[in-house]
């Protein structure tokens, strides 16, 4: 099969062959007819499948054939209406996405624009004035550009929800339905999601009419061609053998997980230190920083990119040989999303996990999960103790470190369980129960309001949850 044979232009056929792709994926090779037929879509396509590329070359073809049968008499905007929108969850797969737009669509005439929050937002509106066909977002800083009157969706033919359920992770489903509400009703859907969780399902039942229906991969099924290793560890010896591991095997390009901001921060200074080039990007780092340690790392310039699991979403790079588990996600889910970065464009990956005593329920869920047993290799001079009692992980079931909703509420849930709440004292904790105490639950069934891995809260989230989910 070859991409001319699905059905595309010729221009957007070498534009693909140009950037090195001959063949299209398993993703590509059923959702371009189907996008192309004009119908909505609801399509399960993992990390690294290739879906980008499923919907932005069939969708740059169909604006292209709808401008020609446009009416030349139609009286002209003040502002050209953006006619596709693309929203995504995050500031680095918005940007990603809008590169594969510009490199696909280079031999057609349609204009296209990222915007998202943690840069300038008047320079974004003066864009917009100028006119945007294809338009790719993060939601809140396009509801922000909305509210002043910057930017107009009345005219959008086709609308794309990318990593769905990551945007509903991350708290994004009041914004997705206001941004809906902007929006014609009569126009093309496509939602593309990872996993088929009851929450995906009953937005999908919302938004799409008869939709085609596409799934690549299993459930939640790993990358097979990744080699996937624990290394178990001592967790004060966790950095030292990364380091040994780094050195001893020459590995020049390796993206590195961590469950928190502070932990990613920490452990980029001792690489440093350690004579190894190694930057942190997260949600508190700023957006032009993030975007150069992205930048650097893709070329090659930057040996660690060490990351929490929000801020490597849209890290999109071919043939990337390492991704290491420093700290196991407190969700099995999101290990599968992380080792999918490697192995990818046909080539082999290693996923590699340094394990604590702390963290063998987590490797547990994770192999229930996949079914499978990872292998377990003990690197000399770093053999654990057998003696080492696990500590308490307080946040277990709250979803890992970018759902932080869910961790500052923990000390009060923790607090009105009769637990005494860490690091906070008692007094910090007793306000915060008297928060959740004294909020009333909506007659008929418990308050609302998503956090956490899935959890409710009897509080309004925090201002800062916000953060992951307006791009601010």
């Amino acid at each position: 099969m070859s991409f001319s044979k699905l059905g595309l232009s010729e221009e957007l056929v070498r534009a693909v062959t140009e950037h090195g792709y001959t063949k299209p994926t398993p993703i590509q090779t059923q959702a371009i007819p189907a996008v192309l037929a004009g119908g909505d879509l609801l399509a399960g396509a993992q990390t690294g499948t290739g879906k980008t590329a499923g919907f932005v070359l069939p969708l740059l073809q169909r604006l292209k054939l709808s401008a020609v049968a446009a009416d030349p008499e139609a009286p002209k905007h003040f502002r050209a209406p953006v006619r596709a929108l693309i929203l995504t969850p995050t500031r680095e797969l918005a940007a990603q996405v809008e590169e594969s737009v510009r490199t696909y669509g280079k031999y057609q005439k349609l204009t296209s624009m990222v915007i998202f929050g943690g840069v300038g937002i008047n320079p974004q509106i003066s864009h917009l004035k100028r006119g945007v066909d294809i338009l790719v977002a993060t939601p809140g800083r396009l509801l922000d550009l909305h509210q002043q009157r910057a930017v107009d969706l009345a005219h959008v033919e086709i609308l794309v929800l990318d990593e769905a359920d990551r945007m509903l992770d991350m708290g994004f489903i009041k914004d997705i339905r206001r941004i809906l509400s902007l929006l014609p009703k009569k126009r093309q859907n496509l939602l593309f999601s990872a996993t088929f969780s009851d929450e995906i399902k009953a937005l999908a039942d919302g938004l799409l009419n008869s939709p085609a229906m596409i799934e690549v991969a299993r459930r939640n099924s790993t990358v097979e061609i990744t080699t996937q290793k624990v290394h178990p560890v001592d967790r004060d010896k966790k950095r030292a053998l990364l380091t040994h591991l780094i050195k001893t095997q020459n590995w020049r390009q390796v993206l590195v997980f961590t469950r928190t901001k502070h932990g990613a921060n920490r452990l980029a200074e001792q690489l440093n230190d350690d004579g190894i080039t190694a930057l942190a990007i997260h949600g508190n780092k700023s957006q032009p920083a993030r975007t150069r340690a992205l930048a650097e790392f893709k070329t090659g310039d930057l040996q660690v990119l060490v990351a929490t699991d929000i801020a490597a979403r849209g890290i999109d790079i071919d043939q990337l040989p390492h991704v290491v588990n420093y700290d196991l996600p407190n969700v099995p889910e999101d290990y599968v999303h992380r080792i999918g970065r490697t192995g990818r464009a046909g080539a082999n990956g290693e996923a590699v996990s340094l394990v604590c005593v702390d963290e063998n329920q987590y490797l547990k869920d994770i192999e229930r999960l996949i079914k499978r047993e990872i292998s377990r290799e003990v690197i000399a001079g770093f053999v654990p103790d057998p003696n080492a009692r696990p500590e308490p992980i307080q946040l277990r079931s709250q979803g890992h470190q970018g759902r932080n909703t869910g961790q500052r509420n923990a000390g009060a849930r923790g607090a009105a369980a009769g637990q005494k709440p860490k690091g906070g004292g008692q007094q910090q904790a007793k306000a915060k129960t008297a928060g959740a105490q004294t909020a009333k639950p909506k007659a008929g069934g418990a308050p609302k309001g998503r956090g956490a891995g899935g959890n409710t809260f009897a509080t309004k989230p925090p201002a800062m949850h916000r953060f992951g989910g307006r791009g601010r």
